[in-house]
């Protein structure tokens, strides 16, 4: 597996309670990536982990349209498994990215 960070594992187990205690703490980064160069919103977004991903995207501190190693960025992977809920959360939160700057 990738950064074996609590964040990382909790947020792959979807526990968002934890997930939502590590993000309030501010002492994780949340933007880190692994080796291939995906980050952690990569992953949960390409897991179907719906709540996780909104709590990474409500933080305010994850990039959104982070690119990895290959190019490709989290709306990329959940666009390729279909998930059109999550393909419509992260389109609003790059569009409100873009608009903040």
């Amino acid at each position: 597996m990738l950064d074996r960070a609590p964040l990382w594992l909790a947020a792959h187990e979807g526990h968002e309670a934890v997930v939502k205690l590590l993000l309030d703490s501010g002492k994780v980064g949340v933007d880190s990536k692994d080796r291939c160069g995906r980050t952690l919103l990569s992953w949960v977004a390409e897991d179907r982990q719906e709540a996780v991903v909104k709590l990474l995207l409500d933080s305010g501190k994850v990039d959104v349209d982070a690119k990895d190693s290959d190019g490709q960025t989290p709306l990329w992977w959940v666009a390729q498994n279909g998930h059109e809920a999550l393909v419509e959360l992260l389109q609003s939160s790059i569009a409100i990215q873009l608009v903040k700057g």
